[in-house]
Order: C-alpha cells, then structure tokens, then sequence
C-alpha cells in the first residue's frame, strides 16, 4: 500500500534547497496532474511549469504585493506550478483543486517537497497575470487556482499533528 504511505506522510514544505529538480521528474508530476479526475472530463485546468528563475522571482514578487509582503512567499522553491483552470465549466475550481492535490502526491512520491500557495486568483486577474498568459498563448477566461512548490527540502518536515476528534461521522 505505498500509495496510501504517501498520502498519509505528504506534508507541506515552507524551506527549500537552491537545487534544481530534473526535468524529466517535473515532467512525471505535471502527468500526474494531468491525470486527476476532472467533471465530465471536460479537462478544464492547464498547468504552466514555470523553472525560469527570472519568471519565476516575478511571480514571487506579484503574490508577495498581494500580501502586503517583500519576503518570497514561494520559500525559495525553484519550481512553481501555476494551475488555472477554466471559468466556463461548473467544476472548474474542484478540477483545478484535484490537479494540485495530484501534483503534490505526485512530487512527495518522487521525493519532491512540495506546497499549495494561494493567491492564483489574484495574480491573473489582474492586469500582469492576463499579460502573462497572453505572453504564453493561454486563450480563454481562466481562474488561478493555486500554485504548486517544489524543490528539495531544507530540512526533514515536522511529523503530523494528531487527527482532529470527530473528524469522521459514520451513517450506518
């Protein structure tokens, strides 16, 4: 049952080393995303992998604005995977929200840190972000949905706090 140990021991990462993650693993998690159930298979989410430094520190720098902040809230991962997804489908925002929780069981399995930064929203609704998905080619109404951190991390992650009580209600 390795699938469930790593859904079980996945947590966030909020310190990363400065080391680039090989292509071809960011490669196998964007899949992975690709591959999370969507409504009706309408496939609404695209994923834009982002490893280009100077790309990347501008975005840093547009969610950090948002929050009132000049620190990285990216914590320093090399990675950033921006997934958005399209306003058009009933289900866009849970599609979009499947693909991020792929994405980051994904990397854990690869021994990838990884964490969800909010803000998504913010940043491509406004006048830079719709720039940046014109730059890209990326036609049609969409919503930042998340952005997926990865890299290697700085230090082990703290262990799990215990279950909330009541977490669970059975109807038998």
């Amino acid at each position: 049952m390795e699938a469930i140990e790593n859904l079980i021991t996945r947590r966030s990462v909020r310190q990363y080393k400065t080391d680039a993650v090989p292509k071809e693993i960011i490669e196998k998690i964007i899949e992975a995303g690709t591959y999370a159930p969507t409504g009706m298979n309408w496939q609404a989410p695209v994923i834009i992998a982002v490893t280009n430094k100077a790309l990347r520190d501008r975005v840093s720098a547009w969610n950090a604005k948002i929050i009132g902040g000049d620190s990285d809230p990216f914590y320093g991962a090399p990675v950033v995977l921006i997934v958005l997804a399209d306003k058009s489908r009933p289900t866009y925002l849970y599609d979009g929200s499947l693909v991020m929780g792929n994405l980051m069981n994904a990397a854990h399995a690869y021994g990838i840190a990884s964490c969800w930064i909010h803000r998504a929203k913010e940043e491509f609704e406004s006048e830079e972000g719709k720039a940046l998905l014109n730059e890209l080619g990326i036609k049609g109404d969409y919503e930042g949905i998340g952005h997926c951190i990865l890299g290697y991390a700085a230090a082990d992650p703290a262990p799990a706090r215990p279950r909330k009580e009541h977490y669970v209600y059975w109807a038998e």
